[in-house]
């Protein structure tokens, strides 16, 4: 599946950090050790999810993990995007609080 690219992220420090790899949609997607899955998607150009009101991507809200605008699918758990750290090898489904 290729997603629509929202936004434009630049990682401008902590380059060094190791690489990580997850699988998001059944699509690759690099990141490095520390970074949550909302930064490795937003710096992949992807959105956890789409608004269920018609008004598009969202980003996440509050990033701290007191609301529910980045909800995906973690390895098959329900999470929140902004308060998970990626692992190597982890699989994630956008879009959970549409359907889960």
């Amino acid at each position: 599946m290729t997603h629509p690219r929202y936004g434009s992220f630049d990682r401008v420090a902590e380059t060094d950090r190791r690489a990580l790899r997850m699988t998001v949609d059944g699509e690759a997607v690099a990141a490095l050790v520390g970074d949550t899955v909302l930064t490795a998607l937003r710096l992949a150009g992807l959105a956890p999810r789409v608004s269920e009101f018609g008004d598009g991507a969202r980003a996440g809200f509050c990033l701290m993990g007191a609301c529910q605008d980045c909800w995906l699918a973690v390895d098959g758990r329900r999470m929140r995007a902004c308060a998970t750290y990626v692992r190597d090898g982890m699989v994630i489904v956008t879009g959970w609080g549409e359907t889960g």
